[in-house]
């Protein structure tokens, strides 16, 4: 069993397309490009960490979608995601919070949909995954940060974070494992 993690999916959301530059014609092509890349590398046994902002759609989508993706699924909630959706799909999900802390093997992990410049035990390896800034300005205010921490304590396992969000070149719309996103890190 493989843990995974994506964010930012924004399915049914035709407005995306042009404020991620999302490489995609339609929000139908959109929404089949991420339902083929999710099942190319989640098998059923996998569980698979939704970091926010997973569909526009009503409760009936919410749960018409999250049938077609493989393996067990959590979220952690985004300030696009519809809390009537979310209650009406709650049975698909294994769980649903607004923040987590996590061990995935022996890495402990915080999960939420904002990113967080201090985040528990950041000096110690643990890790941060988020989502929320896409690829815009404060995710590079984000990476400035990270640099600046990592120059002040000299060392490279203090406030590793990374942003899942699924228009990112090395997330390419797919969820990803977190040995994967250690080299974000």
């Amino acid at each position: 069993m493989t843990i995974r993690y994506l964010a930012d999916m924004h399915f049914d959301d035709e407005s995306i397309i042009a404020y991620d530059n999302r490489p995609f014609d339609s929000v139908e092509e959109m929404n089949q490009a991420l339902i083929a890349n999710w099942n190319r590398v989640v098998s059923p046994e996998d569980h698979t960490w939704i970091l926010g902002d997973f569909c526009s759609g009503g409760p009936d989508r919410w749960r018409e979608i999250l049938t077609k993706l493989n393996g067990k699924k959590s979220l952690i909630l985004g300030n696009h995601d519809d809390l009537e959706a979310v209650e009406a799909a709650r049975d698909l999900l294994e769980e649903v919070a607004a923040y987590r802390e996590i061990l995935d093997g022996d890495r402990h992990v915080v999960l939420c949909h904002y990113p967080m410049i201090s985040f528990r035990d950041q000096y110690f390896g643990w890790f941060h995954l988020y989502g929320h800034v896409h690829s815009a300005y404060e995710w590079n205010i984000n990476e400035n940060a990270k640099r600046l921490m990592k120059k002040l304590y000299v060392r490279q396992d203090v406030c590793r974070m990374a942003n899942t969000g699924a228009m990112l070149p090395y997330m390419d719309y797919t969820p990803r494992s977190l040995d994967e996103l250690l080299e974000q890190c």
